[in-house]
Protein backbone atom coordinates (compact mmCIF):
# COMPACT_ATOMS: atom_id res chain seq x y z
CA UNK A 1 0.00 0.00 0.00
CA UNK A 2 1.33 3.55 -0.45
CA UNK A 3 1.06 4.32 3.59
CA UNK A 4 3.57 1.55 3.42
CA UNK A 5 5.61 1.66 0.51
CA UNK A 6 8.97 2.72 0.66
CA UNK A 7 11.24 4.39 -1.98
CA UNK A 8 14.27 2.42 -3.96
CA UNK A 9 17.58 3.45 -1.83
CA UNK A 10 16.22 4.70 1.00
CA UNK A 11 17.14 4.36 4.44
CA UNK A 12 15.28 1.94 6.78
CA UNK A 13 15.17 3.36 10.12
CA UNK A 14 15.39 0.28 13.38
CA UNK A 15 13.00 0.23 16.19
CA UNK A 16 15.70 2.54 18.01
CA UNK A 17 15.49 5.21 15.68
CA UNK A 18 19.42 4.18 14.30
CA UNK A 19 20.09 3.73 10.97
CA UNK A 20 21.24 0.57 9.91
CA UNK A 21 22.59 0.73 5.93
CA UNK A 22 24.61 -1.41 5.96
CA UNK A 23 26.64 -3.99 7.73
CA UNK A 24 29.91 -3.69 5.93
CA UNK A 25 31.23 -1.22 8.68
CA UNK A 26 30.43 -3.39 11.33
CA UNK A 27 31.74 -6.50 9.63
CA UNK A 28 35.25 -4.93 9.47
CA UNK A 29 35.02 -4.02 13.53
CA UNK A 30 34.04 -7.04 14.04
CA UNK A 31 36.90 -8.74 12.14
CA UNK A 32 39.39 -6.14 14.12
CA UNK A 33 41.89 -7.50 16.11
CA UNK A 34 41.15 -6.81 20.03
CA UNK A 35 44.85 -6.08 21.36
CA UNK A 36 47.01 -8.08 23.46
CA UNK A 37 44.92 -9.99 26.46
CA UNK A 38 45.00 -7.49 29.53
CA UNK A 39 47.21 -9.13 32.23
CA UNK A 40 45.08 -11.00 35.04
CA UNK A 41 45.40 -8.22 38.00
CA UNK A 42 43.63 -5.72 35.22
CA UNK A 43 40.67 -7.83 34.40
CA UNK A 44 38.24 -6.63 37.04
CA UNK A 45 36.41 -10.27 36.90
CA UNK A 46 39.89 -11.86 37.91
CA UNK A 47 41.04 -12.57 41.36
CA UNK A 48 43.79 -11.04 41.12
CA UNK A 49 42.15 -8.18 40.23
CA UNK A 50 40.13 -8.04 43.50
CA UNK A 51 43.39 -8.81 45.27
CA UNK A 52 45.16 -6.01 44.30
CA UNK A 53 42.07 -3.83 44.49
CA UNK A 54 41.60 -5.54 48.79
CA UNK A 55 45.54 -4.53 48.86
CA UNK A 56 45.26 -0.72 47.86
CA UNK A 57 42.51 -0.96 50.66
CA UNK A 58 44.15 -2.07 53.69
CA UNK A 59 46.82 0.33 52.98
CA UNK A 60 44.11 3.33 52.73
CA UNK A 61 43.03 2.13 55.75
CA UNK A 62 46.35 1.27 57.23
CA UNK A 63 46.85 3.32 60.32
CA UNK A 64 49.84 6.20 60.39
CA UNK A 65 53.17 5.51 61.53
CA UNK A 66 53.63 5.08 65.59
CA UNK A 67 56.28 7.93 67.13
CA UNK A 68 57.65 7.66 70.48
CA UNK A 69 56.16 9.82 72.69
CA UNK A 70 59.13 12.48 72.64
CA UNK A 71 62.57 12.82 71.94
CA UNK A 72 65.44 11.02 73.69
CA UNK A 73 68.26 12.46 75.74
CA UNK A 74 72.01 11.00 75.80
CA UNK A 75 73.30 12.38 78.62
CA UNK A 76 77.44 12.48 79.50
CA UNK A 77 80.43 12.53 77.54
CA UNK A 78 80.95 8.84 76.28
CA UNK A 79 77.63 8.67 75.90
CA UNK A 80 77.48 11.52 73.21
CA UNK A 81 80.43 10.74 71.44
CA UNK A 82 79.25 7.06 71.07
CA UNK A 83 76.31 7.84 69.61
CA UNK A 84 78.28 10.32 67.15
CA UNK A 85 80.92 7.84 66.20
CA UNK A 86 78.21 5.23 65.23
CA UNK A 87 76.21 7.53 63.38
CA UNK A 88 73.51 8.09 65.38
CA UNK A 89 70.23 10.58 64.44
CA UNK A 90 71.05 13.58 66.54
CA UNK A 91 69.16 16.28 66.62
CA UNK A 92 71.27 19.17 68.37
CA UNK A 93 74.32 18.84 70.85
CA UNK A 94 74.22 20.45 74.03
CA UNK A 95 77.04 22.09 76.26
CA UNK A 96 76.92 23.59 79.75
CA UNK A 97 78.95 26.94 80.43
CA UNK A 98 81.77 26.98 81.77
CA UNK A 99 82.75 23.12 81.43
CA UNK A 100 85.80 22.01 80.68
CA UNK A 101 86.97 21.05 77.37
CA UNK A 102 89.10 17.65 77.13
CA UNK A 103 89.85 15.12 74.63
CA UNK A 104 86.51 13.92 74.29
CA UNK A 105 84.59 16.99 74.17
CA UNK A 106 86.87 18.49 71.56
CA UNK A 107 86.21 15.36 69.26
CA UNK A 108 82.68 15.06 69.99
CA UNK A 109 82.68 19.24 68.16
CA UNK A 110 84.90 17.83 65.59
CA UNK A 111 82.35 15.05 64.51
CA UNK A 112 79.04 17.56 65.24
CA UNK A 113 80.52 20.09 62.81
CA UNK A 114 81.19 17.61 59.99
CA UNK A 115 77.45 16.17 60.08
CA UNK A 116 76.23 19.35 60.25
CA UNK A 117 75.09 19.27 63.66
CA UNK A 118 73.70 22.28 65.46
CA UNK A 119 75.74 23.03 68.98
CA UNK A 120 73.91 24.57 71.68
CA UNK A 121 75.34 26.09 74.80
CA UNK A 122 72.98 26.55 77.93
CA UNK A 123 73.35 26.89 81.47
CA UNK A 124 73.90 23.93 83.44
CA UNK A 125 69.97 24.21 85.37
CA UNK A 126 68.75 24.15 81.85
CA UNK A 127 71.02 20.75 81.42
CA UNK A 128 70.05 19.52 84.84
CA UNK A 129 66.21 20.25 83.88
CA UNK A 130 66.41 18.73 79.64
CA UNK A 131 68.52 15.21 81.19
CA UNK A 132 66.01 15.01 84.42
CA UNK A 133 68.88 14.94 86.58
CA UNK A 134 71.59 12.23 84.91
CA UNK A 135 74.74 12.73 85.31
CA UNK A 136 75.47 14.69 82.14
CA UNK A 137 78.96 15.70 83.06
CA UNK A 138 78.15 19.30 80.81
CA UNK A 139 77.62 17.48 77.41
CA UNK A 140 74.27 16.10 76.18
CA UNK A 141 72.50 15.28 72.88
CA UNK A 142 69.21 15.30 71.75
CA UNK A 143 67.86 12.74 69.34
CA UNK A 144 64.71 13.09 67.46
CA UNK A 145 61.20 10.93 68.04
CA UNK A 146 61.89 8.06 66.65
CA UNK A 147 58.84 6.68 63.71
CA UNK A 148 58.06 3.32 63.70
CA UNK A 149 57.18 1.04 60.72
CA UNK A 150 54.15 -0.69 60.55
CA UNK A 151 54.30 -4.62 61.08
CA UNK A 152 53.05 -5.20 57.38
CA UNK A 153 55.88 -2.88 55.97
CA UNK A 154 58.17 -5.97 57.13
CA UNK A 155 56.59 -8.20 54.73
CA UNK A 156 56.15 -5.39 51.73
CA UNK A 157 60.20 -4.98 52.27
CA UNK A 158 60.60 -9.18 51.66
CA UNK A 159 58.80 -8.66 49.52
CA UNK A 160 60.83 -6.09 47.33
CA UNK A 161 63.46 -7.74 47.54
CA UNK A 162 62.33 -11.17 46.36
CA UNK A 163 63.32 -12.90 49.46
CA UNK A 164 61.45 -15.22 52.39
CA UNK A 165 60.61 -13.02 55.06
CA UNK A 166 62.81 -13.10 58.04
CA UNK A 167 61.59 -11.44 61.06
CA UNK A 168 62.39 -11.12 64.79
CA UNK A 169 59.65 -10.86 67.32
CA UNK A 170 60.60 -9.65 70.89
CA UNK A 171 57.70 -10.79 73.94
CA UNK A 172 58.50 -8.13 76.42
CA UNK A 173 61.89 -7.62 76.29
CA UNK A 174 62.19 -4.89 78.65
CA UNK A 175 65.99 -3.81 78.15
CA UNK A 176 66.54 -1.48 75.86
CA UNK A 177 70.51 -3.16 75.52
CA UNK A 178 68.86 -6.08 74.31
CA UNK A 179 66.44 -4.32 71.98
CA UNK A 180 69.54 -3.04 70.19
CA UNK A 181 71.76 -5.73 70.28
CA UNK A 182 68.53 -7.78 68.70
CA UNK A 183 68.48 -4.99 65.99
CA UNK A 184 72.07 -5.17 65.42
CA UNK A 185 72.65 -8.92 64.84
CA UNK A 186 68.53 -8.75 63.00
CA UNK A 187 70.33 -6.43 60.23
CA UNK A 188 73.54 -8.54 60.02
CA UNK A 189 72.04 -11.50 59.29
CA UNK A 190 69.53 -10.90 56.49
CA UNK A 191 66.43 -10.21 58.78
CA UNK A 192 63.68 -7.68 57.33
CA UNK A 193 62.84 -6.45 60.60
CA UNK A 194 61.96 -6.11 64.19
CA UNK A 195 58.80 -6.04 65.88
CA UNK A 196 58.40 -4.96 69.02
CA UNK A 197 54.79 -4.67 72.22
CA UNK A 198 53.54 -1.23 72.25
CA UNK A 199 53.50 -1.96 75.89
CA UNK A 200 55.33 -3.11 78.71
CA UNK A 201 58.53 -3.75 76.24
CA UNK A 202 61.73 -1.91 75.53
CA UNK A 203 61.30 0.61 72.95
CA UNK A 204 63.70 2.83 70.63
CA UNK A 205 65.69 5.30 73.46
CA UNK A 206 69.08 6.69 73.04
CA UNK A 207 70.44 3.27 74.92
CA UNK A 208 68.60 1.07 72.45
CA UNK A 209 69.88 3.29 69.52
CA UNK A 210 73.67 3.30 70.90
CA UNK A 211 73.82 -0.57 71.05
CA UNK A 212 72.71 -1.18 68.03
CA UNK A 213 75.54 0.81 66.85
CA UNK A 214 73.16 2.49 64.21
CA UNK A 215 72.06 -0.54 62.74
CA UNK A 216 68.70 0.97 63.82
CA UNK A 217 69.29 3.52 60.99
CA UNK A 218 69.00 0.63 58.42
CA UNK A 219 66.52 -1.94 59.63
CA UNK A 220 62.68 -0.84 60.38
CA UNK A 221 61.15 -1.53 63.95
CA UNK A 222 57.91 -2.07 64.04
CA UNK A 223 55.26 -1.34 67.11
CA UNK A 224 51.81 -3.58 67.51
CA UNK A 225 49.52 -3.21 70.43
CA UNK A 226 49.10 -7.22 70.29
CA UNK A 227 52.02 -9.27 69.60
CA UNK A 228 49.64 -12.06 69.78
CA UNK A 229 47.25 -11.24 67.17
CA UNK A 230 49.95 -9.79 64.98
CA UNK A 231 52.03 -13.12 64.94
CA UNK A 232 48.86 -14.79 63.99
CA UNK A 233 48.42 -12.32 61.11
CA UNK A 234 51.98 -13.17 60.19
CA UNK A 235 51.02 -16.77 60.13
CA UNK A 236 48.11 -15.66 57.60
CA UNK A 237 50.42 -14.31 55.50
CA UNK A 238 52.14 -17.66 55.29
CA UNK A 239 54.80 -17.32 57.49
CA UNK A 240 56.12 -20.01 59.94
CA UNK A 241 56.05 -18.49 63.96
CA UNK A 242 59.18 -20.13 65.68
CA UNK A 243 59.32 -19.18 69.09
CA UNK A 244 63.14 -19.88 70.81
CA UNK A 245 62.97 -21.66 74.52
CA UNK A 246 65.52 -23.64 76.38
CA UNK A 247 62.54 -26.70 76.80
CA UNK A 248 61.63 -25.94 73.10
CA UNK A 249 59.86 -29.53 71.40
CA UNK A 250 62.56 -28.59 68.29
CA UNK A 251 66.40 -27.70 68.30
CA UNK A 252 68.21 -25.44 65.96
CA UNK A 253 70.05 -27.83 64.00
CA UNK A 254 66.32 -29.51 62.91
CA UNK A 255 65.01 -26.10 62.24
CA UNK A 256 67.95 -25.44 59.69
CA UNK A 257 68.45 -28.67 58.44
CA UNK A 258 68.06 -28.79 54.27
CA UNK A 259 64.72 -28.35 53.53
CA UNK A 260 62.85 -27.33 56.68
CA UNK A 261 61.56 -24.42 58.18
CA UNK A 262 64.17 -22.00 57.92
CA UNK A 263 63.94 -21.78 53.92
CA UNK A 264 60.76 -20.33 53.98
CA UNK A 265 58.93 -17.34 55.51
CA UNK A 266 60.32 -17.23 59.31
CA UNK A 267 59.18 -15.17 62.25
CA UNK A 268 61.38 -15.66 65.13
CA UNK A 269 59.78 -14.76 68.65
CA UNK A 270 62.65 -14.27 71.47
CA UNK A 271 61.25 -14.33 75.06
CA UNK A 272 61.76 -11.49 77.61
CA UNK A 273 64.69 -11.58 80.31
CA UNK A 274 63.39 -13.17 83.18
CA UNK A 275 60.23 -15.08 82.23
CA UNK A 276 60.76 -16.26 78.64
CA UNK A 277 57.86 -16.57 76.23
CA UNK A 278 54.52 -15.53 77.56
CA UNK A 279 51.71 -18.25 77.62
CA UNK A 280 49.54 -17.13 74.91
CA UNK A 281 52.77 -16.23 72.95
CA UNK A 282 53.97 -19.91 72.95
CA UNK A 283 50.81 -21.51 72.48
CA UNK A 284 50.58 -19.04 68.98
CA UNK A 285 53.89 -20.47 67.63
CA UNK A 286 53.92 -23.10 64.93
CA UNK A 287 57.21 -24.68 66.94
CA UNK A 288 59.08 -23.60 70.19
CA UNK A 289 63.02 -24.18 69.40
CA UNK A 290 65.66 -25.01 71.64
CA UNK A 291 69.45 -23.70 71.41
CA UNK A 292 71.44 -27.16 72.19
CA UNK A 293 74.64 -25.81 75.20
CA UNK A 294 77.12 -27.88 76.74
CA UNK A 295 77.20 -27.68 80.50
CA UNK A 296 74.52 -26.23 83.24
CA UNK A 297 73.75 -23.12 81.61
CA UNK A 298 69.98 -22.87 81.11
CA UNK A 299 69.33 -19.57 78.90
CA UNK A 300 71.00 -17.44 77.14
CA UNK A 301 70.33 -13.84 77.16
CA UNK A 302 67.51 -12.50 74.58
CA UNK A 303 70.10 -10.59 72.47
CA UNK A 304 72.76 -13.75 72.44
CA UNK A 305 69.72 -16.63 72.13
CA UNK A 306 68.34 -14.35 68.85
CA UNK A 307 71.88 -13.61 67.44
CA UNK A 308 72.61 -17.66 67.56
CA UNK A 309 69.26 -18.28 65.67
CA UNK A 310 69.81 -15.47 62.98
CA UNK A 311 72.68 -16.52 62.06
CA UNK A 312 71.98 -20.22 61.41
CA UNK A 313 69.16 -19.55 59.91
CA UNK A 314 71.40 -17.00 57.60
CA UNK A 315 74.24 -19.88 56.88
CA UNK A 316 71.06 -22.34 56.18
CA UNK A 317 69.57 -19.91 53.65
CA UNK A 318 72.73 -19.22 51.78
CA UNK A 319 73.19 -23.32 51.18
Amino acid sequence: MAGNSQRKGSIKKTGKGNPTAGSGGRVRRGLEGRGPTPKAKDRPYHQAHKAAKRTERAKETRPRRRTSSDAEWAAGRNSVLELLQGGVPVTAVYVAEGTERDGRMREVFKLAAEQGLTMLEVTRNEMDRMTSGAVHQGLAARLPAYEYAHADDLLERADEAKEPALIVALDSVTDPRNLGAVIRSAAGFGAHGVVIPERRAAGMTASAWKTSAGAAARLPVAQTVNLTRQLKAYQDAGCMVVGLAADGDLSLPELVAPGGLAEGPLVVVVGSEGKGLGRLVSETCDQVVSIPMAGQLESLNAGVAASVALYSISQARLQ
